[in-house]
Formats: C-alpha cells, sequence, structure tokens
C-alpha cells in the first residue's frame, strides 16, 4: 500500500479462514491482558457477513469471557429478530461456546424512533468502563465505516473528535433503514482498533481511503478517514482476498 500513514499496521492473509483464527487470537489476547490488568475487558464488533468466520473462531477462544462485556459498533434499528440485526448476527455467531459466558450490551431498544432509542443506548454505552480494549471495525465499498455514512444526518456530529455524544442516531441514503453507531471517540480511543476487510474491492477503495491529506471535505467523501485521521493507536488491519 503506496502511503506516508504511520497510523496503520497491515496484515494480510491467503484467505479468511486464516484471518480469521489469527486475529481471533490476537483480540483473545488483548482482552485477557486487559481483564488481567482491570478485572474486565469491553470488546466492540461489526456487523456484516465479513465476520462471521471471525466471530466463530473467537468464540472458540480461551477468554475470561464472565469478565468481557460485548457490544456493537453500530446497529439498524430493527427488532433483534430481523435477518437484518446485527445483534442476531452476533447472539448466533459469536455469543457462543466458550464466549457465551461474557455480557452482551445492546444498542437496538424498542423505541417509536432511532433517535429516542439512541437516548437508552447511549445510557447503557456510558455505563462501560473506557476506553474499550478492542474495537473491530469493518468498511463498506462506498468507504463508510461503523455507521458513518457520506451524507450521514448526523455525520458531523458523529465522526467530531471532540462530541460527548456516545451514540447517535443516523440517516443515509447508502444506510437503508435508520441506524444507531457509536462515535468517533469512542472508536478512535481504544486500546486495539482494528479494521477487518475482505477482497480486492475493498481494499481497492482503502487505498483510495488513504491517498488522502484529510481535510474536512475528504473526511466527509469518505468517512472512514475520520479513523485514520484520529485514532489512537496505529489501526491494524487485517485482509484477506
Amino acid at each position: 500500500m503506496e502511503n506516508d500513514i504511520t497510523t496503520l499496521e497491515r496484515h494480510d492473509f491467503a484467505e479468511p479462514s486464516a484471518l480469521a483464527l489469527q486475529l481471533a487470537g490476537t483480540i483473545a489476547d488483548q482482552l485477557n491482558k486487559a481483564v488481567a490488568a482491570k478485572g474486565q475487558a469491553v470488546l466492540a464488533v461489526s456487523g456484516g457477513t465479513t465476520p462471521v468466520k471471525l466471530f466463530e473462531a473467537l468464540s472458540m477462544q480461551d477468554v475470561s469471557w464472565k469478565q468481557v462485556t460485548i457490544t456493537l459498533v453500530d446497529e439498524r434499528f430493527v427488532a433483534p429478530d430481523n435477518e437484518r440485526s446485527n445483534e442476531k448476527l452476533v447472539r448466533e455467531n459469536l455469543l457462543q461456546n466458550k464466549a457465551a459466558a461474557a455480557t452482551f450490551v445492546s444498542l437496538y431498544g424498542p423505541a417509536q424512533t432511532a433517535s429516542v432509542a439512541a437516548v437508552t443506548a447511549a445510557n447503557r454505552i456510558d455505563a462501560l468502563p473506557k476506553p474499550f480494549d478492542v474495537v473491530v471495525l469493518g468498511m463498506g465499498n462506498d468507504g463508510h465505516t461503523a455507521s458513518f455514512f457520506r451524507g450521514g444526518s448526523r455525520l458531523d456530529q458523529a465522526i467530531d473528535p471532540k462530541t460527548q455524544a456516545v451514540v447517535l442516531p443516523m440517516q443515509a441514503e447508502g444506510a437503508g433503514e435508520p441506524r444507531l453507531t457509536l462515535t468517533l471517540p469512542l472508536i478512535a480511543k481504544a486500546d486495539l482498533l482494528i479494521l477487518h476487510i475482505e477482497g480486492q474491492k475493498k481494499l481497492a477503495v482503502l487505498e483510495e481511503a488513504l491517498a488522502s491529506d484529510f481535510s474536512e471535505k475528504d473526511i466527509n467523501l469518505m468517512p472512514v478517514r475520520a479513523v485514520f485521521a484520529h485514532a489512537k493507536q496505529p489501526v491494524q488491519l487485517y485482509w484477506a482476498p
């Protein structure tokens, strides 16, 4: 990857299964270190199809899961039994096997609107210890991460590194349903920040995102850039074809 970004460390794998096993081990190590140091750990994960193998591998890792809280980076404003729910994905693939002992904190809550749900979700997230120990991000082909969508209704606030908000509602043309998303400071301050993508197309999108001076205009066009511009630690890129 031709760039001068010092906030990216790249880990390439020949195929997704090898990536999932290696990344699961890396996350497990970080969680166990956090539990040993603080007595607890927090892991925030993303949805979509890409992390399924990772979730399955991570669920089998030897972690002090009873001391681990798992939450989501973002969520669609749909009930947890909806096929498009990230919570459903996590419950069926990660909160299984050894990881069934972990505590799950949902972003979704029954409410009239996503805005109301975001308030109650913010109370739950605000109660968690910070900084989060591990945050795993994905990225869309449009350059969004979390629910930071280009043209999103609350994008400016969500990617403001000084925002006091922890969860915001988001509506955007490419988002489908209304969303709930963690804000940039929670993500950027994670002790271990991972970007997990697969396929040549997403790699090309990432290379385009990194070929930037990270101006406000550039970040708004491809909001994943906000993460690279403000990450406390080098972002760990895990990629497989």
